[in-house]
């Protein structure tokens, strides 16, 4: 992955990411934060795979850009992803306490803030 890659990737990240590390980890903390997502392997009580990413986001952000690895950079990617295809199925109506807007936040993404 080329330096030009990598910058277009953190720049996409860092749009699609609107939490700043210390929200998302108060986030993370909260009751609404656990109970949404797909958990990884459907058993009940494991960690949801959004809740997981939340946990990587805030790793991601304090991390200085010269130590960001390649697997960072394809989790960053998978998170863009992420972030776009849900915000493209927006639920009509108040959204402020949905499983839609928590799930997004689990993701380091609140649709209220933009």
């Amino acid at each position: 992955m080329d330096e030009a890659e990598k910058d277009a990737i953190r720049k996409d990240f860092n749009a699609a990411v609107n939490m700043a590390p210390a929200e998302l980890n108060k986030w993370l903390a909260s009751e609404h934060s656990q109970k949404v997502g797909w958990p990884k392997d459907r058993d009940e009580g494991e960690e949801s795979v959004g809740h997981q990413s939340g946990q990587r986001i805030i790793e991601i952000k304090r991390k200085p850009k010269a130590e960001l690895t390649d697997d960072d950079y394809q989790h960053m990617r998978k998170v863009v992803g992420y972030v776009h295809r849900h915000l493209a199925q927006r639920p009509s109506g108040d959204i402020s306490e949905t499983p839609w807007r928590f799930s997004l936040m689990n993701w380091g993404h609140d649709p209220l803030n933009d």
